[in-house]
């Protein structure tokens, strides 16, 4: 393992439930793990007037799973510190400031700091332009700030936001967090390709059929509803996820796998991707929301608090992308994420050409799909033909399983676990860069616009259903079906 980091993060929204579940949990691990040890500090901000004994028990409270004992989980808070405040108030600044130098000094962590925005976008500009003016920004060590999702409501907004934040800090500072990219079997997809010639060399538009991604959620809004309502499924999943995963699964091989190297070639692919008028918008993107389910017990989502009754806002998104270049060129992406579907699945399906020549015909043969299982399941599958076992020479399909054991996935670190350890290397390249966030959103606001134009109602479908039949109909149209379909 290696030394030790050190570093004094700040939190902006300390109290809130992203910092409890997720980044509390996360920096554990890595205190566990050694990754971090004795020079570290966090100070948690907000609104509420918390004491440091409150935020430490807090804290104790969201690692209790997981701690080695009481007694680490209590040693390992005494690093946390709390600070009521008012991002808009400079004197607010002044006090951080008097905080974060006093623990600096204590836990001889020179000068190092992560600011971790984990806050209403609208505030970005505004915490960023105090961390510069009032001086929270260094110059012994090194200054980072990761930004959590959502990163404007589309292009426009998104680059204000941008350039807003670069009148404080440089690009290179800017950790835009997708927590997709953290994930173990997201990050195995270019080492699934790049590191199998086999698999590399068959992964264009000379043997894929089609590509289907598939982000599936069991649950609904929940707490965010009045958040979603305004965003939807198209902002909340495809611009950001989905997307990066496309570019992770088509790029091309980059000369080496350092942040420029590999953000190059995914900006390739997101400037091949088929800019969509609004009619083909319309023809290649279904929207859907779910109403109350078959049985009855689960309620629509115009029915979820703070929803208007005649909301538009779309819960499911199904849609085929076209990239325009010579490797892909023919070969559809099709993709597709929802809430209150049958049940949470990610999954990735590359499907192949079915064989053309006079032993096997492409009738008696199934398609060869690779399957990568990205969670809550993980791993990999391939389905293959073989000869069925007796006389003649039948044919039946095969599959090859390479799935994790429940033990191992537990080992498995944590998303946000390794994008903050990534921070703290100062390793950029499973984070969302600007140009990708940008070419994403010119996408799909090209799906937005017309969809806003469109009197047209959501396509419906019932709570606990994989979603609304428009989606296959998407497929069928190319004579392709899903792979995935756990209703059938």
């Amino acid at each position: 393992m290696s030394q030790a980091n050190k570093a004094l993060f700040i939190i902006f929204g300390g109290t809130g439930d992203l910092a409890k579940r997720k980044l509390y949990p996360s920096i554990y691990r890595l205190y566990k793990k050694g990754y971090i040890e004795e020079n570290f500090a966090v100070i948690g901000t907000a609104r509420r007037e918390w004491s440091d004994e409150h935020y430490q028990e807090v804290v104790q409270d969201s690692i209790k799973g997981i701690a080695e004992s009481e007694e680490h989980a209590e040693q390992f808070s005494r690093h946390f510190h709390y600070q009521s405040h008012n991002v808009k108030d400079t004197e607010h600044y002044d006090t951080l400031k008097n905080l974060a130098d006093s623990l600096d000094d204590q836990f001889d962590i020179g000068g190092n700091r992560i600011f971790y925005l984990s806050m209403s976008p609208t505030f970005f500009g505004t915490i960023t332009k105090h961390l510069r003016s009032q001086k929270l920004v260094t110059d012994s060590g090194f200054n980072r700030v990761i930004i959590e999702k959502p990163f404007g409501t589309d292009y426009e907004s998104s680059k204000a936001l941008n350039d807003e934040i670069l009148e404080a800090f440089e690009s290179d500072q800017l950790y835009r967090i997708d927590h997709y990219l953290g994930k173990e079997m997201v990050q195995n997809i270019l080492t699934f390709r790049f590191a199998n010639p086999m698999i590399e060399s068959i992964w264009n538009n000379q043997f894929i059929s089609n590509i289907q991604i598939t982000l599936s959620e069991e649950l609904g809004v929940e707490e965010r509803a009045e958040y979603y309502d305004k965003s939807g499924a198209l902002r909340d999943m495809i611009q950001n996820h989905v997307m990066q995963i496309v570019s992770l699964l088509t790029m091309d091989a980059p000369a080496s796998l350092n942040t420029d190297e590999v953000r190059k070639q995914k900006m390739k692919v997101m400037s091949a991707l088929k800019v969509l008028s609004p009619e083909e918008a319309e023809q290649s993107f279904v929207r859907g929301q779910y109403t109350r389910s078959a049985d009855g017990k689960v309620a629509g989502y115009r029915e979820e608090e703070k929803v208007a009754d005649d909301s538009k806002t779309e819960t499911y998104v199904a849609g085929k992308l076209d990239i325009e270049n010579d490797r892909w060129s023919g070969v559809p992406v099709y993709v597709r994420t929802g809430k209150k579907l049958t049940k949470k699945e990610a999954q990735i399906n590359i499907v192949f050409k079915k064989p053309d020549n006079p032993l096997y015909q492409a009738e008696n043969t199934a398609a060869n799909v690779v399957t990568m299982y990205l969670g809550p399941r993980e791993g990999i599958t391939l389905e293959l033909n073989e000869k069925k076992i007796g006389p003649g020479m039948n044919i039946e399909k095969m599959q090859l399983d390479h799935l994790r054991t429940e033990g191992t996935i537990q080992e498995s670190p944590e998303a946000y676990e390794k994008l903050i350890l990534d921070c703290l290397s100062g390793d950029r390249t499973h984070f969302a860069h600007w140009e990708e966030v940008a070419a994403s959103w010119k996408y799909v606001d090209a799906i937005r616009t017309a969809w806003n134009q469109s009197s047209s109602e959501p396509a419906f479908y019932p709570a606990g259903t994989i979603g609304p039949k428009e989606a296959d109909e998407l497929l069928n149209k190319d004579g392709n079906e899903w792979i995935w379909n756990p209703d059938k």
